[in-house]
């Protein structure tokens, strides 16, 4: 049996997920989890094989949990299902340690056969995605611009920005001007904005 692991903080998707996987008579589901933060927990207790996990979800997102995931469990492995099928999620995917990638509007059957193939060590991606990745780089932020954007999106100031990285005003102030630059933005909040179109965050 091939034990599987979902995470995704769509609980209708997550059910429905779960439903199709169990009818494979050589899949169990294991756990069922609808934030990043409840993935390394989830996967002490019920070791899966294979861990479904989405990119946007609460607390960490599934990128975070993917490569502490694999530190983790080394063994288990990880298919990034997601709704955003971005170059930048892809090749951060790939980065950290994830196996598969698949959007959600894949047939089922693509989805079943992903996670079989990746559970015997293969990896499974789109090669349209793979290669637009390869053309568009992995993004031009470094980590640190991207932990300043981030906290730009939620509406911080830069004294809170600072509080919640550990770093000096004058630091953010240089990272969040860096990042407005490389992405030809006009203000942070449309830096963050166009930083998660392309999947830079």
């Amino acid at each position: 049996m091939i034990r599987v692991l979902l995470a995704d903080d769509q609980t209708l998707f997550r059910g429905a997920l779960a439903a199709m996987l169990a009818l494979e008579p050589d899949i169990e589901i294991v756990a069922q989890v609808g934030s990043g933060d409840e993935v390394l927990d989830a996967a002490r207790r019920t070791r899966p094989d294979v861990a479904l996990i989405d990119v946007q979800m609460p607390g960490k997102d599934g990128l975070e949990a993917t490569a502490e995931l694999r530190a983790l469990l080394p063994g288990c492995r990880v298919v990034i299902c997601t709704t955003f099928g971005r170059p930048g999620y892809f090749a951060r995917a790939m980065e950290h340690g994830a196996s598969g990638f698949v959007v959600k509007d894949s047939s089922p059957e693509h989805l079943v056969e992903t996670v079989r193939r990746v559970h015997t060590g293969l990896r499974v991606v789109d090669p349209a995605l793979a290669a637009e990745s390869l053309a568009s780089g992995t993004g031009p932020l470094t980590a640190r611009e991207r932990d300043v954007l981030r906290e730009a999106r939620r509406g911080g100031t830069v004294s809170e920005i600072a509080k919640a990285l550990h770093l000096s005003n004058g630091t953010v102030r240089n990272h969040l001007s860096a990042a407005i630059g490389k992405t030809g933005a006009a203000t942070r909040a449309e830096a963050a904005l166009i930083a998660e179109e392309y999947g830079w965050l």
